[in-house]
């Protein structure tokens, strides 16, 4: 389901919206002076965002910022390199399947010891895959494919699996199932441990309040060592707080997360003239309209396509968001496997103007289409001005966008009540894969006809299904190569011509760093790569966009 990002105490970051000159002591928060220098003079690295974290446990976090901190203080046991290319990590090669393709063995890297000194093994990430399965707020990632784990070995886990499925690496580079030392957490079994972490990546946390974290470099970490001497993440509380952080040099790297479309453009000008340094991870994140499918009006499946038909794309993206968030057509993102970039059809006003006409509109009728937007995301609000007003200009006789907002997280509880004729909302799949795309839109666990009664279609606020859908889904789960590429295109296809989504956008994260530091870089999970970042020498610092 769309996530929702914690909104808690501002405290001391906020000062910088008044005065952006006013140094602050990473350490606790507290006033101090020469803080800049001082961070120099300790290779120390600040980096800023706008993500509130309330939690560092893996089973408890689920936020972007979560996952970026998880990122840096964890492991693995897969990742998607900057290439796009799955790499073992604590593990030391890519899952045996047996024959049936119900059990897969894991060997796992052996030497690697957790940041309080226990050792890496087996029963570590038994203890930890486990513990996920039982509190988990998203265990249903390992839940619905995994029924079982167990160590076979002092440095091998075996998995026993419901059906064939065939990203189960990738589903294992999820950082949510980094392992857990089972010394730290065994009075936490069955409980989150919130403001302490124990796991084996390159940096251990010294600190943690939900608007700060101190990163220090692991000493034991079985790795590449980190580039820096430590990270400090922090959280201010709005737009304008991290754009005058980063121009005044309290910050040395700023996140793009919640960083309001003019000023990311504004710093990529700056970084186009060499006075920033610019880096951007692979484009994860969807924004898409969804449909009620299975109430006036938009039962009515010419409708829907006359609003897919009706939806400018391109001027939405050059208008909204300056070209940042390209045009989407498809809801896997065009960089993963199984990607058809012209399933959905692009903007055609004769065609949507047909279809309006033989729904019975257009001819002294207007269609009354109410679109809900959440007011607490900036772009959402100029998207739904942008399109009320192209449709005014090019299809005011048949059809009327009436706008309102509404809080995120009202919206989201709201959601599978069937609210919303329409809405607009992102989405960004826990792992790189077409299936963490799909089946938390499409999948169906009760279906009648073309309506989902139960399962994530109805809890996504479409309620849209059709006969053999589900099943095709889990099909493609198994499949590989070609034959998994071609059906996942022909399940978007159909779904693309019942129209229950629309994808508008795609969402690239960005970072800008001053430039004494290191280019950014990402993952291919669309996280930065902290361990990465180090000072550089100014004067022989090139900017320009990568």
């Amino acid at each position: 389901m769309p996530r929702a990002l914690r909104l808690n105490r501002i405290q001391a970051a906020a000062l910088l919206v008044a005065g952006l000159g006013i140094g602050f002591s990473l350490g606790g928060c507290q006033p101090g002076q020469g803080t800049n220098a001082s961070h120099q003079a300790s290779n120390r690295l600040v980096v800023a965002s706008k993500n509130r974290i309330d939690t560092v446990d893996p089973a408890g976090a689920y936020t972007f910022g979560a996952m970026q901190l998880l990122s840096a203080i964890g492991d693995p046991l897969y990742a998607i390199n900057p290439r796009g290319q799955l790499e073992p990590r604590l593990a030391v090669a890519l899952p045996q399947l047996s024959a049936d393709g119900l059990t897969a063995r894991v060997e796992l890297r052996q030497g690697v010891r957790f940041h309080d000194g226990t050792p890496f093994d087996a029963a570590a990430m038994v203890f930890t895959l486990e513990r996920f399965l039982a509190i988990g707020k998203l265990s249903y990632l390992l839940g619905d494919r995994v029924s079982g784990v167990q160590a076979v070995g002092p440095h091998t886990i075996e998995l026993t699996l419901k059906r064939p499925y065939s990203a189960l690496a990738e589903l294992l580079s999820a950082v949510n199932l980094t392992p857990l030392s089972p010394s730290a957490y065994r009075k936490h079994r069955r409980s989150f441990l919130n403001d302490r972490f124990v796991g084996t990546g390159p940096y251990r946390l010294s600190f943690f309040t939900d608007q700060q974290q101190r990163l220090e470099p692991f000493a034991g970490y079985w790795g590449p060592k980190p580039a820096n001497g430590g990270i400090d993440l922090v959280a201010l509380s709005n737009s304008t707080a991290l754009f005058g952080a980063l121009q005044s040099g309290e910050v040395d790297v700023l996140l793009s997360t919640s960083l309001e479309i003019d000023q990311q453009a504004a710093l990529r000008r700056r970084a186009a003239a060499g006075a920033l340094r610019e880096g951007s991870g692979p484009a994860l994140e969807i924004g898409y309209l969804t449909l009620l499918t299975d109430q006036p009006p938009l039962n009515d499946p010419r409708l829907r396509q006359a609003v897919a038909y009706s939806l400018d794309r391109s001027t939405i993206s050059r208008r909204v968001t300056l070209g940042l968030r390209p045009p989407l057509h498809d809801l896997v993102p065009p960089s993963l496997k199984g990607a058809d970039p012209t399933a959905w059809p692009g903007y055609n006003p004769a065609k949507a103007r047909q279809l309006y006409r033989q729904a019975g509109y257009c001819q002294g009728k207007q269609l009354s289409l109410p679109l809900t937007f959440r007011s607490n995301v900036p772009a959402d609000k100029l998207f739904a001005l942008t399109w009320q007003a192209q449709l005014r200009q090019d299809l005011g006789d048949c059809v009327a966008l009436e706008v309102t907002g509404m809080e995120a997280t009202t919206a989201y509880r709201q959601l599978g009540d069937g609210a919303f004729p329409l809405i607009l909302l992102e989405w960004m799949g826990d792992f790189p894969d077409a299936d963490n795309y799909l089946v938390p839109l499409l999948g169906c666990d009760q279906a009648e006809g073309e309506r989902c009664r139960k399962g994530a279609a109805a809890a996504s606020g479409s309620f849209w299904s059709r006969p053999g859908l589900q099943q095709e889904l889990e099909r493609s789960a198994a499949l590989a190569g070609p034959a998994r590429t071609a059906l996942l295109r022909r399940i978007q296809r159909q779904t693309a011509a019942a129209n229950p989504y629309l994808p508008v956008w795609l969402v690239a994260p960005r970072a800008w760093a001053q430039r004494q530091v290191s280019q950014p870089r990402f993952d291919g999970s669309g996280r930065l790569l902290l361990q990465e970042l180090r000072r550089t020498n100014a004067s022989t610092a090139g900017g320009g966009v990568r």
